[in-house]
């Protein structure tokens, strides 16, 4: 069975689980989060409250991009959840962020002022610039800026990190030439003014 988070203007998710996990007779636990906006730090006091009452996380689902990307920043087993939403363009905002659906081919470039989530490839040929954070749900493999207005807090953040090259700022790099481990989310982001690649942790997704 899946449980089901209540939606966020009635109750917060953190009094409604408990009460949710009672009544699932399995430990393991299938987890729908609606239209919350869980960051990695909120997942991980969800993954508390479950491992406190003995349940395990099987998967998750959430129509927030921002949920999913958090969830696979921490490994976990999650799924966008598109199902009886409307069709939406390639190009869409949403709680601020801007959503791409769909690979960028060689020749595009992708610009926002903002965050941007990227659900898809960036090929090599491809460039995305944000003036925030660049989150890509698939691999990386052209070039990133995210900061591209001065912000020395942007990340860039990607299942498979591999880029031609990486710009946070006005900072520049080249995008590692070994093979990241299977399931391993990695960030980009500036440390003492140098561009510094490293496993996604719980501070990768605002």
């Amino acid at each position: 069975m899946t449980l089901q988070l209540p939606d966020h203007r009635s109750q917060h998710w953190k009094d409604a689980l408990p009460g949710l996990l009672d009544q699932e007779p399995s430990n393991l636990v299938e987890l729908d989060c609606g239209d919350w906006n869980l960051n990695c730090s909120d997942l991980q006091q969800l993954l508390q409250i479950l491992d406190g009452m003995g349940c395990r996380l099987r998967w998750l689902c959430s129509r927030h991009p921002k949920t999913v990307v958090s969830a696979a920043a921490l490994g976990l087993n999650v799924h966008l959840d598109d199902a009886g939403a409307q069709p939406t363009p390639k190009n869409e905002e949403q709680n601020g962020l801007l959503v791409h659906r769909g690979t960028l081919r060689s020749g595009d470039h992708l610009q926002c002022d903002g965050d941007v989530l990227i659900y898809g490839d960036v090929n090599p040929g491809a460039r995305v610039s944000a003036g925030g954070d660049v989150m890509v749900w698939g691999r990386l493999r052209g070039i990133a800026h995210a900061g591209c207005h001065g912000s020395t807090k942007a990340k860039i953040v990607a299942l498979h990190l591999r880029p031609v090259q990486l710009r946070i700022s006005n900072a520049v790099a080249r995008g590692p030439e070994d093979q990241p481990l299977d399931g391993l989310t990695e960030q980009a982001r500036l440390d003492q003014g140098v561009i510094v690649i490293e496993p996604a942790e719980t501070r990768s997704i605002r």
